[in-house]
């Protein structure tokens, strides 16, 4: 899968979001100060052309939506960082995520019925 930049996903983000929206509804959804209009047409050209986001016509107006769900997408990144940082090893993964960054007591019990929950759909 292409990577987006991360001014392209914060775009993707919002869109995410909204689940449609015309270009005027994305640039609303920008913290101040806010990116030229124009800047923000050209990264929803570039993410249309990455075929992540497709468009209906209203007039001379495109309203916008995702076509690559938020969940495959970052699913795909997960899986490539575990790959390519992990030897492909998801324990080495949660063995770094559990220890490095500083999960409350509550947090790693959630994360355990988490897991266990999965385990017991996988049996």
């Amino acid at each position: 899968m292409i990577q987006l930049s991360k001014t392209e996903e914060q775009l993707m983000q919002y869109l995410w979001k909204r689940e449609k929206a015309f270009m005027k509804d994305l640039l609303e959804d920008f913290p101040e100060p806010k990116p030229a209009t124009t800047t923000v047409a050209t990264l929803l050209k570039r993410i249309t052309d990455k075929g992540f986001i497709g468009y209906n016509l209203f007039g001379k107006s495109r309203e916008y939506y995702p076509i690559i769900k938020k969940t495959d997408y970052f699913s795909k990144h997960v899986n490539g960082l575990i790959k390519n940082f992990f030897n492909d090893s998801a324990s080495q993964f949660a063995s770094f995520f559990t220890t490095e960054t500083n999960l409350s007591t509550e947090e790693l019990e959630n994360l355990k019925k988490v897991i266990d929950s999965q385990i017991k759909k996988q049996q």
